[in-house]
């Protein structure tokens, strides 16, 4: 998603109504893109639920994160995830071997990956890659004070490597027989979109031109670094490990303007709200009277295909059914017993929040950066 993206707002005359109908509008590819997602969702949670992988929300929510508009840029979608988690969960068990005891390194080295990350994603052509390896790095390194034993640590980053891992070589399969043809880009550019990987002849160079000579790229990955460690540093100050999403949205919500920053966390809160919403009310009237897969399979395949359906809209909306989906499958899908625990819901619309406005106080006052800013990468 880059600078150039123009996010127009329904106008008065049409009404918000009118706008959200149009998006969610049927178009040639969108069904049959939503079906690829529902199907490769269900295999997830048999396999998931079949042989107790843990983090089976995480699966979920990887296949619609991966699941593009044709199967060639799935594939190489899958491919870049692939390699960066695989790359990322190397290096912080490396970095644990020096950092786990000792906070005040561990802080400072944080604060660095994501800085080097985020600079190599808006500098970086293959953005993507550097952007998933840094922010696995930071993710798993910001977790050591909810494990209790580093052995404990190490069992957590492989599962999760595995949940990241499997999901994904799901997705291609499932692309390589459900989709015959090749639809046109259905959701316009997009994290991972044809344009951000397709080695075209204005993709020779490895890095942008200004890499570094423009202050901008330099800006900008401070100003995301400095966001995701406020709301670190917050919730462990005052140990509520819950709101650990304020980190993740800081994140995943920061682009290259304040307009554009905006927009997607206004996406992460919606899709947030009615996945959460959706969850609470699964957990309150349906998942008490559950007593086989069956019944789970069945509801997880109907929001997922209310989520996925979104997802493959424009970027106006898309991003808000991977939110949808996210927000639900923690409430469901957190572990292999029933769970009731509605403090998840909670916390995590909390940590949204903060993340959220820590976000836009730092976009809006630090090196505030216009749209028209010019930059080829997409995160």
């Amino acid at each position: 998603m880059n600078a150039e993206t123009v996010y127009p707002a329904p106008g008065v005359r049409t009404g918000w109504f009118d706008w959200l109908r149009r998006e969610l509008a049927p178009f040639p590819g969108r069904a049959e893109a939503t079906v690829r997602i529902v199907v490769t969702i269900v295999l997830v949670v048999v396999i998931s639920m079949a042989l107790r992988v843990p983090e089976a929300l995480v699966s979920g929510y990887m296949v619609i994160f991966a699941t593009k508009e044709n199967k060639v840029v799935s594939a190489r979608i899958g491919f870049l995830l692939f390699l960066g988690v695989t790359i990322g969960i190397a290096i912080s068990l490396l970095m644990y071997r020096y950092t786990l005891d000792f906070p005040e390194r561990r802080i400072p080295a944080m604060a660095l990956v994501l800085f080097f990350c985020f600079y190599f994603a808006r500098v970086f052509v293959i953005g993507p890659l550097a952007f998933a390896v840094g922010f696995v790095i930071a993710a798993t390194q910001s977790i050591a004070e909810l494990m209790p034993t580093a052995e404990d640590l190490v069992q957590e980053l492989l599962w999760l490597w595995l949940a990241i891992a499997y999901p994904v070589v799901l997705v291609v399969v499932v692309n390589e027989f459900l989709l015959k043809a090749q639809p046109k880009n259905i959701k316009g550019e997009a994290f991972g979109s044809a344009d951000a990987i397709r080695p075209d002849k204005a993709r020779k160079r490895l890095l942008v031109e200004d890499a570094f000579t423009n202050p901008a790229h330099v800006h900008y990955a401070l100003k995301v670094t400095l966001a995701a460690m406020l709301c670190y540093i917050f919730y462990t100050a005052v140990d509520w490990a819950g709101i650990h999403t304020a980190f993740i949205t800081c994140c995943f919500i920061s682009l290259e303007s304040l307009g554009a920053t905006r927009h997607k966390g206004a996406l992460r809160l919606a899709g947030c709200l009615v996945g959460g919403l959706l969850g609470f009310l699964s957990i309150l009237f349906l998942i008490p009277h559950m007593e086989s897969i069956v019944s789970l399979v069945l509801l997880v395949a109907s929001v997922s295909f209310l989520a996925g359906w979104v997802a493959m809209g424009s970027e106006r909306i898309a991003y808000a059914g991977l939110q949808i989906a996210l927000a639900f499958f923690m409430c469901v899908m957190p572990s292999f017993e029933q769970d009731v625990d509605l403090t998840k819901i909670r916390d995590r619309l909390v940590g949204i929040i903060l993340g959220i406005v820590v976000t836009t106080l730092v976009y809006r006052y630090v090196w505030p950066e216009r749209a028209e800013i010019q930059q080829a990468t997409t995160i």
